[in-house]
């Protein structure tokens, strides 16, 4: 039963004490009794120092707020660099989780008292009490697992917020600098040996961007992530306010109501979402979460940039942001070209009138007075150039707003902007971005002459750089397609010409070069307006017309490269150029004829990867492409070409394993790096991470790190997709936090990388002959008989192909292959079974050989790992999913597949990569995992009990509705799909 609720008084002590913790630099004393109460903990690994007012609350949340027995040593993390931390950490983790969990629990009893789901949801966090498993009829067990889902949504709330508060009390600590932030990575810079000057000039060359993809994992429906977005928001709140008894009560009233509307709420998606609601959502992050954020970065900078230099900071460095959702229709029928130009017209609308409404904003701060003598020369001359510009109606700027020149000033540019929504070529619009960022810099200028710098760094400044970032355009959407459907569409090109062989899919790569290679040198079309074409022809020259009018129109800054996905050899580039000849993108200059929008190759495959510095260096060779990057080039004003190119973490893990993909992913960068070197152009590398460690996730400081050295050079884009969209996004803080790790790294590793590329690593070759054992190992269960069936009868593959995350299809083509299936499903499927198969399968195979074939290699590269980056940080991604596998649960879902011989060998198989895996990563690391990972131990832990209970109830519903396929059931299964998504906070 639960326990007793807190009186008002109760409550309003306990927050004080809580705050008191929050607020304090001090660190708990555990000498004294005062501050540290001993709490009985079941666990045999974990425990915490909580304060004692913390421990004023029912029995149920009092269990959650574990600590050390009398006479108990901590445990072995406690001994790391900074203990404290760690301790107020899980102090704070505990304490937060607790009380929203004793509310949460509160709230079921109101609704349905009877049922029993608040007691079982507190027994899934109470060490010492048991959990039952469902039972076979599985009464009631749709409210608990639930139940479970919102616990789980509630502990990854609490560990967000945690982290960020944890985050800036190391930074409000000035001795503790933040691996990756700016205070840090400056410092770092200076002590290097780097003047400010050369920072300065590496700051004004570095452009980063983050790529909103529209792939389909994630689990929470866009109204449940409102709801966390409210919780969060109070959670916000208690953290940085002084309450009042009475203030209290209502803080928790509203906590309560906020936890009701998330607990009556629907879990899982009706209905797979519409194309425009993955619009809608990347329109609501443009809008209403980016600009505050990109305010808060540029004066996080400002503030970093003074504490280090004590001089006036250059501009923050160019953030972009691209999107993929409208223009990604690699499998997807839903994007037209009618969806994309509609998109980019979104895209641009919204620009316009977000920057409209920060310079109404501004011109309401700016209400500075001055007469005529006061008026800063610069600001005066301003003003009568763009009153000339906008002629007779930009005298009601000044007559409205006599004696404000600042916001006459203002006024003026907003009547500029309006004039800008039709088109650059409207009498007095702006022609470009940076015009308007030039007018921003005259009245930031201003400002300064005329004694009022703190105006000018907060209010006119933060809005330049918002400008900056978003353009005209928002968001640059990028155009994909598989070239597959290019060569189709080529095929029905010239069927419609009449061509005497039109079986262009089935032509060889010398056949389809000699043949592009001619018809590029001619600038006449296949076809005509009125010819009928087959779906792909038709599809592909109607986008492409579309983008072409746009362009014409707008511009070019709002699109971003044609990607070509799958890119096997350089016809598959070339092809896209005679499409684009089709669509009206051919162009004569005087570098020869060339592409408005640049062509990018995505090398997904072990075998691309491995052919791809070859590919490249001819298709940059190529006599169009020079004069396209040359086009580019005096288009952006840039000193020299650059060349996008995208890498795919996802197919290649699929396709190889966790080691070949990140090793031929390594090997491709250097090699691209070289041939871009060759040609004299700058490379962007386009790096395609998913969220999962099987699709490239990790750390973001240690992933730039892990970069080979003499690739980066100041420009990098990077997906961002799925759940991890929300996850780093959806809080102001959290994302400010991301982004600023993103840029600072982008600037420190670029200026790192300057000396070139480094020789190779002294145990490269070894390496390599380790990752062939791995591939080895990895092909040979993929390709293994039976290997399919035990995976589609093994995991919840088939449910999760049913799920409602997104508009795309699971299967590009629906083909029942593995080729064919996508990587999102194919990881999340192995992660509901808690397998986590692709973030580690083929390790113990390379590994174990290295040790028993070459034992000093083996030491080798154990000593050799703290200083190599790359192993370091591939190593650990490793051993994330080792953490977060589990054999039992793993053997729960083999239970499923009837056939008792492919069952047993395959899990054996499976089992024993997986204890050898562990067993070899254990022993590369000088420390044990309990002392480098205390974080992700105490996470795994606490969800443990609940999971498991999700996974018996999950294997039911399989075996049930595998049984007797039904609606009923099918959304039952989808919800534990969700619950255990939130309790691993992923999915694909």
């Amino acid at each position: 039963m639960p326990g007793p609720c807190l009186s008002a008084q109760g409550r309003a002590a306990r927050m004080r004490g809580i705050r008191r913790l929050r607020h304090s630099g001090a660190r708990a004393n555990p000498a004294s009794p005062e501050s540290i109460v001993p709490v009985p903990f079941a666990s045999r690994t974990q425990g915490l120092w909580v304060p004692g007012s913390a421990l004023r609350a029912p029995p149920e949340r009092r269990v959650i707020l574990q600590s050390f027995r009398d006479g108990e040593a901590p445990p072995p993390w406690i001994t790391m660099d900074n203990p404290e931390l760690v301790r107020d950490d899980f102090a704070k983790w505990s304490a937060d989780f607790a009380d929203l969990l004793a509310l949460f629990c509160k709230v079921i009893d109101e609704y349905r008292p009877a049922t029993g789901v608040a007691d079982f949801v507190r027994c899934c966090f109470t060490p010492g009490r048991s959990v039952q498993p469902p039972g076979p009829d599985g009464f009631g067990s749709l409210e608990r697992c639930q139940g479970l889902s919102i616990a789980f949504q509630l502990l990854n709330i609490v560990e967000e917020n945690t982290t960020n508060q944890m985050r800036r009390r190391a930074e409000a600590r000035r001795h503790e600098r933040e691996p990756g932030l700016w205070r840090n990575d400056l410092a770092d810079l200076v002590a290097r040996g780097w003047s400010e000057e050369r920072i300065r000039d590496a700051i004004a060359s570095t452009v980063f961007e983050s790529v909103l993809t529209a792939h389909p994992t994630e689990a929470k429906r866009t109204t449940v992530l409102e709801h966390h977005r409210a919780i969060y928001l109070l959670l916000l709140e208690r953290e940085t306010r002084s309450f009042t008894d009475i203030e209290l009560g209502i803080h928790q009233q509203r906590l309560e109501a906020a936890l009701q509307r998330l607990w009556r709420t629907g879990e899982i998606q009706l209905d797979r979402p519409a194309l425009d609601s993955e619009i809608r959502t990347v329109m609501h992050y443009m809008g209403s979460v980016f600009p505050d954020v990109v305010e808060l970065l540029d004066l996080r900078f400002q503030r970093a940039w003074r504490d280090v230099f004590a001089s006036a900071p250059p501009p923050l460095p160019r953030l972009g942001f691209g999107t993929w959702v409208g223009g990604d229709r690699d499998g997807h029928p839903g994007v037209t070209p009618q969806v994309t130009v509609a998109m980019l017209e979104r895209l641009r609308g919204g620009a316009l009138t977000l920057l409209q409404s920060r310079l109404t904003g501004l011109a309401m701060k700016l209400s500075l007075a001055g007469s005529t003598d006061d008026v800063p020369p610069v600001l005066r001359a301003r003003l009568e150039t763009t009153a000339a510009l906008l002629g007779e109606p930009s005298r009601a700027a000044f007559e409205r707003n006599r004696h404000e020149p600042w916001r006459q000033m203002v006024n003026l540019l907003i009547m500029r902007l309006e004039r800008t929504k039709t088109g650059p070529d409207t009498p007095g619009a702006y022609r470009s971005p940076d015009d308007l960022v030039d007018d921003l810099g005259v009245i930031e200028a201003a400002l300064v002459e005329a004694c009022a710098p703190r105006v000018a760094e907060t209010d006119v400044r933060p809005l330049a750089a918002q400008v900056r970032t978003f353009g005209f355009h928002f968001a640059r959407l990028d155009i994909r397609q598989n070239s597959a459907y290019h060569d189709r569409a080529i095929a029905g090109l010239l069927t419609a010409a009449g061509c005497a062989r039109s079986d262009f899919p089935d032509w060889s790569e010398a056949e389809k070069l000699a043949f592009l290679d001619a018809e590029l040198k001619s600038p006449r079309p296949f076809t005509g307006i009125h010819m009928a074409l087959n779906s792909e022809a038709d599809t592909t020259v109607r986008l492409l017309h579309g983008l072409r009018e746009h362009i014409l129109r707008y511009g070019a800054d709002g699109l971003g490269p044609l990607v070509v996905s799958m890119t096997r050899g350089v016809a598959d580039l070339l092809a896209m150029y005679l499409l684009a000849r089709e669509g009206g993108l051919l162009v004569d200059t005087p570098d020869g004829r060339a592409c408005l929008l640049q062509v990018a190759p995505l090398f997904e495959t072990i075998h691309d990867l491995d052919a791809c510095d070859t590919i490249l260096d001819a298709f940059l060779a190529h006599p169009l492409t020079r004069a396209t990057l040359e086009l580019t080039r005096k288009r952006d004003g840039k000193a020299e070409p650059e060349f996008s190119v995208m890498l795919g973490y996802s197919d290649s893990n699929k396709d190889g394993g966790i080691f070949a993909s990140h090793w031929g992913l390594h090997f491709a960068e250097k090699r691209l790096a070289r041939v871009g070197r060759e040609h004299g152009v700058r490379l962007e590398f386009f790096h395609g991470r998913g969220g999962t460690i099987g699709r490239g996730a990790g750390p973001t400081h240690r992933f730039l790190d892990a970069l080979p050295v003499g690739t980066l050079r100041g420009r990098l884009r990077v997906t961002e997709q799925g759940e991890m969209i929300s996850q780093q996004y959806a809080n102001r803080v959290t994302a400010t936090f991301h982004l600023e790790r993103l840029l600072a790294g982008v600037v420190r590793t670029s200026m790192l990388h300057e000396a070139g590329p480094a020789p190779p690593h002294p145990l490269r070759g070894l390496w390599t002959e380790v990752v062939d054992q791995s591939l080895s190992a990895y092909r040979g269960l993929v390709e293994a008989e039976g290997f399919i069936p035990f995976f589609r009868a093994a995991t919840p593959i088939d449910a999760i192909e049913q799920a409602r995350y997104g508009s795309r299809p699971s299967r590009r083509s629906g083909q029942a292959s593995l080729a064919d299936l996508r990587a999102i499903p194919w990881v999340f499927s192995w992660g509901q079974a808690r397998f986590h198969l692709p973030g580690w399968y083929g390790v113990g195979s390379g590994l174990g050989w290295l040790a028993r074939e070459r034992p000093e290699g083996f030491q080798a590269i154990r000593e050799a790992l703290p200083d190599w980056p790359f192993l370091n940080y591939l190593l650990h991604n490793v051993e994330a999913s080792l953490l977060a596998a589990d054999p039992e649960i793993m053997a729960l879902y083999a239970s499923m597949v009837d056939d008792v011989r492919l069952r047993d060998t395959m899990l054996t198989r499976i089992l024993d990569e997986y204890r050898r895996t562990r067993e070899s990563v254990a022993a590369l690391f000088t420390l044990p995992v309990t002392v480098r990972r205390p974080r992700s131990l105490r996470t795994h832990e606490l969800r443990a009990r609940g999971l498991t209970w999700l996974h018996h109830e999950q294997v039911r519903l399989l075996r049930a509705y595998r049984a007797a396929p039904n609606e009923t059931t099918l959304d039952a299964l989808l919800l534990t799909v969700n619950a255990i998504a939130m309790g691993q906070k992923t999915t694909g």
